[in-house]
């Protein structure tokens, strides 16, 4: 599912999806100090730390495309059978990737085989009602995520020993993720915002139409504000998105 969804999205998705660089900086100090670093799920290169030998691994040859000019090596392959002897990197990233693959369990015992460290940046789908795009507008994608994506319970338990650490979304997210524009609703109004949203890209337009209307006119007569306003006063939220790091 991920390659052929990222294939079609994929073209246009550095326009919205750029490394917010407060998220960026926990990744970063998550990685302690691994010198090599495998990137899995990689698309365009978001969050690949500086200062590394990094090797990236992406199914998308659209995303791979979308690699700036300079960035590190990328293999088209699957996370499932990354094509790397065991050992062969100090730490393994995934970045808001494994709900797009196959199997993840199997994906992440090939991350633990291959490095000494993994690190998994995700979101948490035990509680649909933690963000109000999903609890309101589109209960579709929160159900969507709850079949595709993995608990976070269920990830810890696969990594084994691992920390877990809650990452709020700040209000002025520049990584044009699902919930990075909790506190300016008027975005989801725009295509162009919703098409680098993988969420948004898996559901048929009689889905999405509807819902964008709903808003819309919420946001039009004030009942957003009357409902959710008070996040107009707060800097960061706790929208699900969880940093899972395993030694």
């Amino acid at each position: 599912m991920g390659s052929a969804l990222y294939d079609r999205i994929g073209r246009g998705y550095t326009a919205t999806r750029r490394p917010d660089p407060r998220i960026a900086a926990l990744i970063q100090d998550s990685l302690g100090d691994a010198r090599s670093v495998l990137n899995v799920g990689a698309g365009a290169g978001a969050y690949e730390p500086a200062g590394r030998s990094l090797i990236a691994v992406e199914p998308s040859r659209h995303m791979i495309q979308q690699r700036a000019t300079g960035a590190p090596p990328a293999v088209q392959a699957f996370a499932e059978a990354l094509p790397f002897t065991a050992q062969a990197f100090d730490a393994a990233l995934a970045v808001l990737t494994l709900h797009h693959w196959h199997d993840w369990r199997l994906g992440l015992r090939e991350m633990r085989r291959v490095a000494d460290k993994v690190v998994v940046f995700t979101f948490d789908t035990s509680d649909a009602r933690r963000f109000w795009l999903t609890e309101a507008y589109f209960p579709e994608i929160a159900a969507l995520d709850q079949r595709r994506c993995p608990p976070v319970a269920e990830i810890a338990d696969e990594l084994g020993s691992c920390r877990v650490e809650t990452v709020a979304v700040p209000c002025d997210c520049v990584d044009g993720f699902l919930a990075a524009y909790w506190r300016r609703p008027e975005a989801y109004l725009d295509p162009a915002v919703r098409a680098g949203m993988s969420g948004f890209a898996a559901l048929g337009g009689d889905v999405i139409a509807p819902g964008v209307a709903r808003l819309d006119a919420d946001l039009k007569s004030g009942v957003w504000d009357s409902r959710f306003g008070h996040l107009r006063s707060i800097d960061a939220l706790d929208a699900g998105y969880r940093l899972l790091v395993a030694s």
